[in-house]
């Protein structure tokens, strides 16, 4: 059994009220936009940005092919430790003609074994496109970042025009107070 009204309303600060300021009625709009450039704006955001790197990736793909190519010379000693380094590689280019120059290893090949490098349309060496799988993980991630970034730049917008707001109205609140406080009795100092 249910008693009491609803005290809540719906659409309040919209409504006729001889107490409802200007104010009130541009922060309710305020609002409004705040989230509704959240809402869209994000997905939006969001959307178009996955859809490009995903594109991006593609035509990486497309773009990028792997060469059998064979080590000049021995990778350094930093690569028997486990880190990178660089050794020079020679391979051949669709049109024939030999390439040299050097690439990342992570292990120690030794001067003639045979490595696959990636290269791109002008034949020059490039880094491995990422594989589907891992450009869709990469494409929803950076979706994910610019629907955050446009989120919170909404949302700071928001809340940097509301604190505006809430600073004007204690400057009036301040005034008005100035003007009617003293007829309300004696001060006791």
């Amino acid at each position: 059994m249910r008693t009491g009204r609803r005290t809540k309303q719906w659409l309040w600060r919209w409504r006729a009220n001889p107490l409802r300021r200007r104010d009130d009625v541009l922060e309710a709009w305020l609002v409004l936009a705040v989230w509704a450039a959240v809402a869209v704006g994000g997905t939006l955001a969001g959307a178009v940005t996955a859809r490009a790197a995903d594109d991006v990736f593609t035509q990486q793909r497309a773009e990028r092919t792997p060469v059998q190519a064979v080590v000049v010379s021995d990778a350094a000693q930093s690569a028997a430790r486990g880190y990178r380094s660089l050794v020079t590689v020679r391979w051949t280019r669709a049109d024939g003609s030999a390439r040299t120059d050097t690439t990342v290893v992570s292990a120690s090949p030794k001067a003639g074994a045979r490595m696959e490098v990636w290269t791109n349309a002008k034949g020059e060496l490039t880094t491995a496109p990422p594989s589907p799988a891992g450009a869709a993980l990469e494409a929803a991630f950076l979706g994910a970042s610019a629907a955050l970034a446009a989120t919170g730049l909404a949302a700071g917008a928001g809340v940097a025009a509301r604190w505006r707001l809430d600073r004007r109205r204690e400057d009036r609140w301040g005034r008005e107070w100035d003007t009617v406080g003293p007829r309300w009795g004696h001060k006791t100092s």
